[in-house]
């Protein structure tokens, strides 16, 4: 949920959010809110519109306290490995689609690693990590698992993962193709899709339903500011939460007086 602090600092950081969308190709108003609005508010949303299967279930931030995450996705595709196609020799070719990964994927975007849910081996360590933020990827997601988890959190690259992985990733696992539709954590990704991560994990939005689905999820994520005022001060979660006709008419005159403090507040 929005504080009132971080409601103030996103107006603050507007003209960050402009820089930011020369980038991902997401208006400043958009990114803002997305990177305000909770993952459960934005699959809220989509809920409204029809879409059920839309959070990663299973996967976790590498770090709590690793920034949020917001960009378009760039996909990569695993199969099982083969032994006589898949060995760290052939990991080392320059036309090895794991590691062009690390150099193709476009900077604002996040990378989807579609591990077929395999734990066994790594989806990435902290070299290629370290390559990503250098690059200005805006994060990373598998629903497998990662090697050399102190070095990644070292970069400050916001990652997802399944659980730990740190065998090399030739012994179960060979990349197949770039920039394709997946499927990751059983959610279908599209090239383009908005990925959106946060301390709960991560939700997908159809490119083409971003703006609508921004804007609702972060006008929920500000009435939440209101409703927590009030329910901590006594009100009745039936009042307040979810929202009322009535609630709603309270709270467009509370934005409308200023956000006060409730006991400024005069109906």
């Amino acid at each position: 949920m929005t504080t009132m602090n971080s409601i103030n600092i996103s107006v603050q950081n507007l003209a960050g959010a402009d820089d930011a969308s020369k980038v991902d190709g997401l208006s400043p108003q958009t990114r803002q809110a997305l990177m305000l609005a909770s993952t459960a508010n934005i699959a809220n949303a989509l809920l409204k519109r029809g879409f059920r299967n839309t959070c990663m279930l299973g996967l976790s931030p590498l770090s709590p306290d690793q920034p949020r995450m917001v960009g378009p996705a760039y996909t990569l595709r695993f199969i099982p490995a083969r032994e006589d196609i898949d060995s760290l020799t052939n990991y080392g070719s320059l036309e090895n689609k794991h590691r062009v990964a690390m150099e193709e994927c476009p900077a604002g975007s996040v990378l989807v690693i579609d591990a077929f849910g395999n734990t066994r081996v790594s989806s990435m360590g902290d070299m290629m990590a370290s390559r990503l933020k250098k690059r200005g990827v805006a994060g990373v997601v598998t629903d497998g698992g990662y090697r050399d988890t102190s070095g990644i959190k070292g970069t400050g690259l916001p990652a997802y993962q399944r659980q730990g992985a740190s065998p090399a990733t030739p012994i179960a696992m060979h990349a197949l193709e770039l920039n394709k539709p997946v499927g990751c954590a059983g959610v279908a990704i599209y090239p383009g899709d908005i990925i959106v991560g946060d301390a709960d994990g991560v939700v997908v939005i159809p490119r083409h339903l971003v703006d609508e689905v921004a804007e609702e999820a972060g006008a929920a994520e500000e009435y939440e500011v209101f409703a927590a005022l009030h329910i901590e001060n006594g009100r009745s979660l039936m009042e307040m939460f979810p929202a009322t006709p009535e609630s709603l008419k309270e709270y467009e005159r509370w934005v409308k007086a200023g956000r006060p403090s409730l006991a400024e507040f005069v109906e």
